[in-house]
């Protein structure tokens, strides 16, 4: 499936994928950590999960965007964990988290199957890359929250996620 109404810097984009709503259950997907290492979204049963996909960590926005959450996740309950996804070589992947001091928050590689891409509705077309999103998801895997970021280049609503997050906790 292909969905429009998304741009980057005002050029339109097509995500492929079926759109995620709230009260689905979330589906299943497997990444790459920074060592190479497959991570299902089963290891994550039973905590709330903040899911984050986001072009590239070598971009400000997305660099802005995961120094927040992992300021934001040390006033956060232990049962939540935040998961950052794109398509960036998990050697990348580690080298943003090194340089930025991220600790709370787990980045990770959609770059060999784009599997969460396409499970998400995130994969886009043209550039093979994630659009930037957040999915909130409960300890039963359902979905509580959803926000597709129409232009690719803002960030998402901030306020509106971590309020998501607490009505959780």
């Amino acid at each position: 499936m292909e969905r429009t109404g998304f741009t980057v810097k005002g050029n339109p984009i097509t995500l492929l994928g079926e759109e995620i709503r709230t009260g689905q259950q979330a589906p299943s997907f497997t990444v790459l950590n920074t060592d190479l290492e497959p991570v299902s979204f089963e290891k994550f049963a039973n905590k709330i999960k903040v899911i984050a996909a986001v072009p590239s960590l070598d971009t400000p926005v997305c660099e802005t965007q995961i120094v927040r959450f992992n300021n934001e996740a040390t006033q956060l309950s232990k049962d939540v964990v935040i998961l950052f996804i794109s398509m960036d070589l998990p050697f990348a992947i580690k080298r943003a988290v090194c340089s930025n001091d991220i600790k709370k928050v787990k980045a990770l590689s959609d770059h060999r199957d784009a599997d969460f891409g396409k499970k998400y509705g995130v994969l886009i077309k043209e550039l093979r890359l994630l659009a930037r999103s957040v999915f909130l998801v409960d300890q039963n895997n359902t979905v509580q929250y959803v926000e597709y970021v129409k232009e690719l280049s803002s960030p998402p609503n901030y306020e509106a996620v971590l309020n998501a997050i607490k009505k959780l906790i």
